[in-house]
């Protein structure tokens, strides 16, 4: 269409990425899509991730935002945007906590002084450790 209106009209076509401001409208309107689509899949995910709504809601949310998407997007961050940064912060909450008692699981930590002393002079009575590697096994334990 470009090249039919270029012949008839005498200028010359550019090409798909016609001119500087061509390109930079296209990236406008790529902006404004990948805000959409993010905005759109948080607002899916605080759907299911709400259990004070009822599941009928859920659907008519979900009919909504599929054939009025960008009104519908607008009315819920509007009405439900308060309790879907406080599901969120408390999600992020549960999941750091988790994080934490899987890291103290791991790395040991938690086990109290007398228990890593007890460890400790397992490994030197086996033999797998040295005096020198016990006392100060013994002195981080008691620090």
């Amino acid at each position: 269409m470009r090249f039919i209106e270029a012949v008839t009209t005498g200028y010359e076509y550019q090409g798909f990425w016609g001119s500087f401001w061509d390109i930079i409208w296209w990236f406008l309107w790529i902006f404004f899509f990948m805000a959409y689509l993010f905005a759109l899949f948080a607002v899916i995910a605080d759907l299911f991730r709400d259990h004070k709504l009822n599941g009928w809601w859920k659907a008519v949310w979900i009919i909504f935002l599929i054939f009025v998407p960008f009104l519908t997007l607008l009315i819920y961050l509007i009405a439900r945007g308060n309790g879907m940064a406080r599901r969120s912060a408390k999600e992020a909450s549960e999941l750091q906590k988790a994080q934490d008692a899987y890291i103290k699981s791991v790395a040991g930590a938690g086990a109290s002084p007398a228990e890593e002393i007890a460890k400790a002079k397992g490994l030197l009575d086996a033999g797998t450790i040295t005096q020198a590697e016990y006392d100060a096994l013994k002195a981080k334990a008691l620090s």
